[in-house]
């Protein structure tokens, strides 16, 4: 994969006035990047940055990763989806994801369960809008249209506008076997957010089996260039704490469950019940270097050159960097990746 590795960058959440990185998201584009995403969680949105950052680009493409199918009806994130695509010359890739039970029904207030089957209906209905062959009809149960309850004066409508694209790029953010598997049939591409290169075969290569031609995965990776390796690899565990610690409940924490699945069950058992007993440093050394290491590109730039040789030889077709925001490092990073 090592002359196919494209590049993005992985912005994560917007959080205040000061992180508008409109000059980081301009010097990617003019270093070749190939495209820029943003996050949502329960702050800002995915897509007020975008179109933000889009009205001051031109080129490089502009993605969700990921926005929340509990915040939005299927048809309110195809018109968005829809209208950013058309304002931006058809550059947009959407990136959707079913979240977790802690932020679907504590801050959207909607039922958590079939996070698949609602996935699978949420898309169907998305490009039924863009397509513009019929109205828009689902026989539900998770999004039925028309609604068949309420006055009963509901009736099948079809977009107003013509969309640019009738067929916009879909990715899932997804991280067990099942979900995975539904990004392979349904989507154009894979958002994992924790990934051991070598270890992708072995836990998804059934779930990808099914994969279009041309699908992509697009892994989030922490990039750190630094000469203070122990330094860099305390942040990443630092993050680590927190998403298998606290992103989730004792009994449901995907963000666990995968590190048990790359071979670090003990570990995550033991760094999520250290982090919900309140001990949270402990939880932190808790956490192995090695899978912090194994996840994430950090060090000095020749260390990163060597420990980018296991995604070359992956499944993986874009590496998404977090972290980097000057231009000199997204200089490095790009030198790095694309040679």
């Amino acid at each position: 994969m090592g002359e196919d590795l494209r590049l993005g960058l992985n912005l994560g959440y917007w959080q205040r006035h000061a992180d508008d990185a409109t000059e980081t998201v301009l010097a990617a584009e003019r270093l070749g990047y190939d495209s820029v995403w943003t996050a949502e969680a329960y702050g800002s949105d995915a897509f007020t940055p975008l179109a933000w950052y889009g009205a001051r680009t031109s080129r490089i493409k502009l993605g969700t990763s990921v926005a929340q199918i509990s915040a939005r009806t299927p048809v309110a994130t195809a018109m968005t989806a829809m209208t950013l695509d058309h304002l931006t010359g058809g550059r947009l890739l959407l990136g959707i994801g079913a979240s977790g039970p802690q932020v679907v029904e504590g801050w959207y207030g909607v039922p958590f369960p079939r996070p698949l089957a609602r996935t699978r209906e949420y898309a169907d209905i998305m490009r039924q809008v863009w397509c513009r062959e019929e109205p828009v009809t689902s026989a539900g149960p998770h999004y039925p249209l028309p609604h068949p309850g309420g006055t009963g004066l509901g009736k099948p409508l079809k977009l107003i506008t013509h969309p640019l694209r009738a067929d916009i790029p879909l990715y899932l953010g997804a991280e067990g076997p099942k979900n995975v598997a539904l990004a392979a049939e349904i989507a154009h591409g894979w958002l994992p957010l924790f990934a051991l290169p070598g270890e992708i075969e072995r836990m998804y290569g059934d779930a990808l089996a099914g994969a279009r031609p041309g699908f992509d995965i697009a892994a989030m990776v922490m990039v750190l260039i630094t000469d203070d390796v122990r330094a860099a690899l305390d942040g990443v565990k630092m993050m680590l704490t927190l998403y298998i610690g606290g992103m989730g409940a004792k009994s449901r924490n995907f963000h666990a469950d995968i590190v048990a699945r790359m071979g670090y069950a003990d570990a995550a058992q033991k760094i999520q019940e250290l982090y919900l007993a309140g001990r949270k440093d402990e939880a932190f050394h808790a956490i192995p270097d090695e899978l912090a290491d194994g996840i994430s590109l950090v060090g000095p730039a020749g260390r990163i050159r060597e420990r980018l040789q296991p995604w070359r030889d992956s499944p993986v077709t874009t590496l998404l960097a977090m972290g980097p925001r000057d231009e000199p490092t997204l200089r490095t990073v790009r030198d790095l990746v694309l040679g």
